[in-house]
């Protein structure tokens, strides 16, 4: 006699937003730590819930029981997703959340013992789920912040539901890696300085392709000669093309782009340059719409994030979609060093609009020297939420 089919039960997923964070990217905050009002003041908006929807619309069907929170820190975005198989465990007392909402939000979680939790947020809020979660609970985080460091991170929303969808019936068996939680340094960051360092390390759902690594910062002679390269290249173009004006994006590389026509541009932020001199700097997304009704002609230089790999999206929020349309994808210009494109394994894209993102096409041609390029595939969401 055969005996009866196990019975298995649903995975269960602990998910949370964090509502406010990424509001200080494109007003050119740089991030939104303790200036929530003032990136209101600005005329930010909350997209992270958004980019949550996006994520859960694609599993409204997945076989998970989700335990959430009240309002915009999750109930509000499954019910939109059209999810119904989920209960609150965790009410905000505040009309504002923060992230002892988030850390509170956790320990509920983990006493009732969920198999995964998934949140949306930035390094901020993947630093306040992992003090509660420790190395316990596997965490999955759908990226919505300003700059996203940290290893614990899908590429896209998307990639989060499609990494999710590759779990089956049955106990957890997505595969797991150690992942690095970041800490950032917002307040350094503001001022044009970089501060990092590890927070801890975390368990997280790993399928190559679907998620980021970690930034690196790349720093030797090799390096030192490339940019100078890249920028003498560039100053040439700038020269040769007065009439068009260059929005120089964050990084030391744009930056010796600046440096080639004896200027300093803002270290982590944009600035904007024609006919050799700075006309504008640490632009957010509404000077950027100023300039583009002021200027017939502009072009975009940006550089990778070293071993990341993000191109667009990651601190880089200024560049709206609207304002990269408005550029058009024709006109943005690539630059990194060899060595940081060696130890860089893929190139990614997240504008937070899948189409504009299409748009750029299956490679990208990146300037890596005097002269030279190297042309680098794009990595693009495998279609399996479709």
């Amino acid at each position: 006699m055969s005996s009866p089919p196990q019975s298995f039960p649903r995975i269960t997923v602990g998910f949370l937003v964090n509502p406010i964070a990424g509001m200080g990217g494109a007003v050119g905050l740089k991030g939104t730590d303790g200036l929530v009002e003032q990136a209101r003041i600005r005329g930010a908006v909350a997209h992270a819930p958004g980019r949550a929807k996006e994520a859960m619309v694609l599993l409204k069907d997945a076989p998970f029981r989700f335990l959430t929170c009240s309002g915009p820190m999750g109930e509000d975005i499954l019910r939109d997703a059209g999810i119904s198989g989920f209960d609150v465990v965790y009410s905000s007392p505040g009309a504002e959340t923060s992230s002892a909402d988030t850390r509170e939000a956790c320990r509920v979680f983990r006493s009732i013992g969920v198999d995964l939790v998934l949140f949306c947020g930035g390094d901020g809020t993947a630093r306040d789920v992992f003090d509660t979660t420790g190395t316990g609970i596997p965490l999955l985080g759908i990226p919505a912040g300003v700059k996203m460091y940290s290893a614990v991170f899908s590429l896209t929303p998307e990639a989060a539901a499609e990494i999710l969808l590759q779990q089956g019936i049955g106990p957890l068996s997505l595969p797991l890696r150690d992942a690095e939680v970041v800490d950032v340094d917002e307040e350094a960051y503001r001022l044009g300085e970089l501060r990092t360092r590890l927070y801890g390390i975390a368990r997280s759902p790993y399928l190559p392709g679907l998620v980021q690594g970690t930034k690196v910062v790349f720093e030797d002679r090799d390096d030192d000669r490339a940019r100078a390269g890249i920028a003498r290249f560039l100053a040439e173009v700038m020269e040769g093309t007065p009439e068009i004006l260059y929005i120089l994006g964050p990084g030391t590389t744009t930056g010796a782009i600046a440096h080639e026509f004896g200027l300093e541009k803002t270290l982590l932020g944009f600035d904007a340059m024609i006919k050799g001199r700075i006309v504008e700097c640490d632009l957010n997304e509404s000077s950027m719409l100023a300039l583009l009704d002021q200027y017939a002609h502009v072009r975009l230089v940006v550089s990778v994030i070293g071993a990341q790999g993000a191109v667009l999206g990651r601190g880089t929020q200024q560049v709206s979609p609207q304002v990269l349309r408005r550029i058009g994808v024709s006109q943005v210009i690539v630059v990194a060093t060899p060595h940081k494109l060696t130890e860089t394994p893929m190139l990614f894209l997240d504008t937070g609009d899948p189409g504009l993102d299409a748009g750029f096409g299956e490679f990208l041609q990146i300037i890596t020297g005097y002269r030279t390029a190297q042309r680098k595939r794009l990595k693009r969401s495998t279609g399996s939420c479709q």
